[in-house]
């Protein structure tokens, strides 16, 4: 066990964010939580919850005191815009004697993380996950109410990973040396198809899961009267149509950097599995 340290975590509230306060606390550290509403919070007993907002870098400074690490979300504000801030903020944790930081990459190039990247003034560390295995909570609904799930490209492959994975690696980056101006590509144990996972949580809620097929052109109807916008859908296209080669390849990243292996989709559904069964 390693010194009890203070950890600013925001965008604490979110799917990340939790598992990040989740693991830090399980390794005996103190945990400052960021939100815009504490009374919404509802994070664990312990955790000290402040607020700020990350758009208003300034409202950062009483969270910042007394804490050695820092973890970073891309964007903020009500609309999830990304962060313009990242100087200020990087700025102010100097300031407050921040080591090391690390940040969730957004998807892409974006001006928070630039501004990690380029101070060379704190060890930081950036989390490149691939898909969550809590995406698949989006075939809850039609599994309870028809016991189906209905989905384009059922042999795609990926290597999708656990957010409590996640929380594991950046909780160690935040609160160990050796991981800074590290890139880490955090991926589950096993590459999955579609089928794959719906057998996986048939399994484990103990009843058999319809698979239906979609061709391309249905689910780019059902996207559309969900009412994504097109870009969205051509991302989805992309994604599920042709997953680039970092979506499915399985890395070692998790168990080199925490100790112990990747937890598996089989760990993931077992640990959700009343949520795919009729109430």
């Amino acid at each position: 066990m390693t010194q009890t340290q203070k950890v600013l975590v925001t965008g604490a509230t979110g799917t990340v964010g939790r598992q990040v306060v989740a693991e830090l606390l399980a390794r005996g550290h103190a945990v400052r939580a960021l939100t815009r509403d504490a009374a919404k919070a509802d994070l664990p007993a312990g955790v000290e919850v402040v607020e700020g907002d990350l758009t208003e870098p300034d409202s950062l400074v009483p969270a910042l005191e007394g804490v050695t690490g820092l973890h970073l979300i891309t964007f903020g504000g009500a609309y999830f815009a990304p962060l313009e801030s990242g100087p200020r903020i990087l700025e102010l944790a100097h300031a407050a004697g921040v080591r090391r930081v690390t940040v969730l990459h957004g998807g892409g190039p974006t001006p928070l993380e630039d501004a990690v990247r380029a101070d060379d003034g704190v060890d930081w560390t950036v989390l490149m996950p691939v898909e969550f295995m809590g995406n698949a909570l989006e075939w809850a609904d039609g599994i309870v109410a028809d016991g189906e799930v209905r989905e384009p490209f059922v042999a795609r492959l990926s290597a999708m990973v656990h957010e409590g994975d996640i929380g594991a690696v950046a909780a160690v980056a935040l609160t160990e040396e050796g991981h800074g101006g590290q890139e880490y590509v955090i991926t589950g144990p096993e590459l999955l198809t579609v089928t794959d996972k719906v057998a996986t949580i048939a399994e484990a809620r103990g009843r058999e899961i319809a698979l239906v097929e979609l061709t391309e052109e249905q689910a780019v109807a059902r996207w559309r009267a969900a009412g994504h916008p097109e870009d969205v859908i051509g991302f989805l296209l992309e994604a599920y149509g042709n997953t680039p080669e970092v979506g499915r390849t399985v890395l070692a990243t998790v168990e080199k950097v925490t100790g112990r292996p990747a937890r598996t989709f089989e760990q993931w559904a077992a640990e959700h599995a009343d949520v795919f069964k009729a109430g």
